[in-house]
């Protein structure tokens, strides 16, 4: 008897001619299946979701997981699914546990708390662009500028040393690839582990100001929490608080340059306008891009599917924020749309933590970067840039400007 072969289409999907645009065939999705069956890289077969309230419905239902560690969760990788249980982070983990861990670091995060770092992201940009206006023409923006920002300020605020940069930069872009084998990914993760636990134990000896530190003397020395569950906490904060960021402002950078008209907007616009173009822009290119995990744990009902206990679930949030129901003509940049209702953070109760830190870099390199460089343009053609869809996070390996 021949295998019957399964009619679910390979997720995630390709792009099309636009690098900017989510895949098209999740765009039909959108418009005529919106929740239906996809195929993952393990040859499980989730739900996928793509309209932005039935997304948002799946995000905030408690009945509904986000812990990796549960039989049948729809993991994005080989990479993924091995990673070290000692790995696992409040991201993959559901009330109590999860607000228990997350409520740690609150304050750490709070918007008036991220406000306050705003001069000194304005020092790091400024410099990271006299020091950009001062090499080679045509230069990497990514190497130069888009991933020293975010790691710069992670770093301060961690407590991370910056000179290790190579070595936890490497280390994350193998744990955020989809294309590495399971020992490829664990090895970077236990690595990463390693040296943040180092960094831990020195801090218990000679604590700074820093949240590396504060966890050591508040929950390390206390024993509320182990030197392992500190370190994998950090690698949290780590990896996604300069991996994420640095995407965005490459990318954004390189949708602008194709967009002239709205990067003139942005240039000559107030702070107010620059703001509502951070906004925009998180909706129009959406880097997470392969969707929001989880698994179901209750029968329920969902944009109209009954969906049963133990069914694995993707919520497509960068095709959700195109939804035409939400957002008129959605695959039009506009950074005059009133968009911060976007899900590009997520949404319920894993809304990113780091969202204010994120949206305050955003507006600081947005406002300062196409003003003092006027003249930067693209010292390639778009169809020669290489886009990272062998990554969790969507963004460019590369992007060579000149001025």
């Amino acid at each position: 008897m021949s295998e019957i072969k399964s009619s679910a289409p390979q997720y995630p999907m390709a792009r099309g001619r636009c690098p900017f645009d989510p895949p098209p065939e999740l765009g039909r999705r959108l418009r005529e299946e919106p929740v239906s069956k996809v195929r993952i890289w393990d040859g499980g077969e989730p739900w996928l979701f793509t309209r932005y309230e039935d997304v948002r419905t799946l995000l905030a239902d408690p009945r509904v997981s986000a812990d990796s560690a549960r039989g049948g969760y729809p993991t994005q990788s080989p990479g993924t699914k091995a990673r070290p249980r000692q790995a696992k982070s409040f991201i993959t983990m559901d009330n109590p546990e999860h607000s228990a861990q997350r409520r740690l670091l609150c304050a750490d995060f709070t918007a008036r708390r991220m406000e306050q770092l705003r001069p000194r992201i304005q020092q790091i940009v400024d410099d990271l662009i006299d020091d950009l206006l001062a090499g080679p023409k045509p230069a990497d923006l990514v190497q130069a500028f888009a991933l020293p920002v975010p790691s710069l300020v992670i770093c301060e605020l961690l407590g991370v040393p910056y000179a290790d940069r190579a070595f936890f930069h490497q280390a994350s872009t193998v744990t955020a690839s989809i294309e590495v084998t399971a020992a490829e990914s664990s090895a970077a993760i236990e690595q990463l582990l390693d040296y943040l636990s180092g960094l831990v134990q020195a801090k218990l000896a000679d604590p700074g100001d820093d949240v590396l530190s504060r966890l050591a003397v508040e929950q390390v020395a206390t024993g509320a929490m182990t030197v392992q569950e500190a370190a994998s906490m950090g690698r949290l904060l780590l990896v996604a608080g300069h991996e994420t960021t640095a995407g965005m402002i490459a990318l954004g950078t390189a949708a602008l340059l194709e967009h002239p008209d709205q990067l003139a907007a942005v240039r000559d616009g107030d702070d107010a306008l620059v703001a509502n173009a951070v906004e925009e822009l998180l909706r129009y290119l959406s880097i997470v891009h392969s969707g929001r995990r989880r698994i179901a744990l209750a029968d329920l009902q969902v944009g109209g599917q009954l969906i049963r206990k133990g069914d694995p679930l993707i919520a497509a949030d960068d095709v959700a924020n195109r939804d035409p129901a939400q957002f008129p003509e959605p695959d039009r940049l506009d950074v005059t749309r009133k968009a911060r209702h976007h899900i590009a953070f997520g949404y319920g109760a894993h809304h990113c933590l780091g969202h204010a830190l994120a949206r305050i870099e955003l507006q600081v390199v947005y406002r300062t970067l196409y003003r003092r460089i006027p003249t930067l343009r693209l010292a390639l053609g778009l169809d020669e840039v290489e886009f990272k869809h062998d990554s969790i996070i969507y963004g460019v390996h590369e992007l060579p400007v000149t001025w």
